[in-house]
Formats: C-alpha cells, structure tokens, sequence
C-alpha cells in the first residue's frame, strides 16, 4: 500500500476506526490518542497492508491490539497508584423551536432509548463489549471480527450469543420501569 492508498484509506473509513475508538476508550481523549496511534502504526506497516484485502479490518485489529496493551499496562499501573475517574458530564439533547409536541416527545423517547443501549453495550464484560462492536457498530462479517480479535469463529458466536442474551436482560429490566 502506498501512502496516497493509506490516505484515502483514511478518508474512507476514518470516522468508522474513530468512532470504534471512541466506544473502546469510552473517553475522548483517550480515543484521540489511541486513533491517532492506529495510523502511526499502519504508517510504520505500511509495507504489510493491501489495498485489496479490506484495510479496514486491519486498522480495526491494530486498535483492538494498541487498546489490550493499554488496558494490560493500566492494570499493571493501578496495582501501584490506582486511577480514579472523573465522571464526564452528559450532553442534553437540544431540541429545535417550533416542532409539534409529539415529535419532541417521540425524539426524546427515542434519544434516551439509545443512551440506555449504549450504557448496556458498555457496562459489558470488555470480551463481549469488542464483538457487539466489531459486529454491530462495524458490520463487520464473523470471520473477520475473529481475525481481528484473533480468536476462532465459534468463540466470537458464543461471545456474541452471551452478549445478547446479557443485553437482553439488561434492557428489559431498563425499559419496563
């Protein structure tokens, strides 16, 4: 792959890889970081990548790798000195002026609706949170979330199976009240 390739790579499927970033590292700064690590690294392998062999399943796998070993090295790090969050404050949702009252309604319905998904998709153990993503967010075919993850097929439809089944429950529970 030349480096006009990788560019238009880029341009392709860059608020796709930002986008699985941002769900990964759940912060912005952290997913700024770990994008802009993604390519650095596709740059250095540069030589390794083809156009033809869908580019971005490899931009995927590398942020999957850089993302592991950030979180093997903050494990490490918190047995030390333990990190505390800060909790982020949550944007509202702007409604436009004008709108009949049940759209509004219906557009917040549905608004809080997704946050409740995403709060689900996140509060997933991190081994089932990476297939939903790879699959759902990604549209990314079972064979290539398992080379992304490297492991086998079966396991990312047993993952996915698990991963369902918990945000099923989860999500009941959260809509019926």
């Amino acid at each position: 792959m030349t480096v006009f390739e990788l560019e238009a790579c880029i341009k392709e499927h860059g608020t796709a890889i930002y986008s699985f970033c941002l769900h990964l590292a759940g912060m912005r700064e952290r997913a700024d970081e770990l994008y802009q690590d993604t390519f650095l690294v596709a740059m250095e392998h540069i030589g390794q990548m083809r156009a033809d062999e869908n580019p971005k399943s490899y931009l995927l796998s590398v942020a999957v790798r850089l993302w592991k070993n950030r979180r093997r090295k903050a494990a490490w790090r918190s047995r030390i000195a333990p990190e505390q969050p800060l909790d982020a404050p949550q944007g509202e949702v702007l409604l436009q002026q004008g709108t009949p009252a049940d759209f509004v309604e219906a557009e917040v319905l549905q608004e809080e609706r997704r946050r409740q998904v995403r709060r689900a998709v996140a509060g997933l153990p991190e081994k089932y949170r990476m297939v939903v993503l790879l699959f759902y967010m990604e549209e990314q075919p079972l064979e290539a979330c398992a080379r992304i993850l490297r492991i086998p097929t079966g396991t990312v439809k047993s993952r996915l199976h698990q991963a369902r089944k918990l945000l099923k429950e989860e999500l009941e529970v959260l809509l019926y009240e």
